[in-house]
């Protein structure tokens, strides 16, 4: 079984071997919540996490579909495919294959790449209850644990980004 921890930003995270498990409540509908994480990914998501970076990141994003790709572009139109959308089911639910390996390089095949599941619930006409679980951390051999470990943090800053993106009203 797990291990469990909140923070005063309202994120809980849980983990096991092979998962990570975030939980988060921001103050959307499930439409604008799910349209935010899928749509605005150039806009919350921690540009330093990327391979172009800061300066020369040109543009993060997720093709809406099932079988599209989550990518990256960077300096002179430089592409870099990192994902890919696996179930489109707006505004419930978003699973994703997670292709970048621990040592931060493209993992080609998604048979060894991770998984991300988003679920999305609404918890009235102004809030939904955000579910992440990334699995599937064996796939990506003997740095998996340290990955996972890794990766707690990285989803802890991802989605206090997020909320705080969803909750800027002013926002797209």
């Amino acid at each position: 079984m797990g291990r469990e921890m909140a923070d005063p930003a309202g994120i809980r995270q849980e983990s096991e071997q092979f998962a990570l498990r975030s939980a988060l409540l921001v103050p959307a509908p499930t439409e604008r919540a799910f349209e935010v994480f899928t749509g605005a990914l150039a806009q919350w998501w921690v540009v330093e996490y990327t391979w172009s970076g800061p300066e020369q990141l040109a543009d993060l994003g997720m093709e809406p579909r099932p079988g599209g790709m989550l990518y990256e572009i960077g300096p002179h139109g430089f592409r870099c495919d990192w994902g890919r959308v696996l179930t489109w089911d707006p505004p419930e639910r978003l699973v994703f294959t997670w292709q970048i390996g621990a040592d931060r390089a493209p993992v080609p095949d998604p048979a060894k790449a991770s998984e991300v599941e988003v679920l999305f619930h609404p918890e009235g006409p102004e809030r939904t209850r955000m579910e992440v679980e990334h699995r599937h951390f064996d796939r990506h051999g003997e740095a998996a644990e340290g990955y996972r470990q890794a990766l707690t943090a990285g989803w802890h800053e991802l989605l206090t980004r997020y909320a705080a993106r969803v909750a800027d009203r002013d926002a797209g």
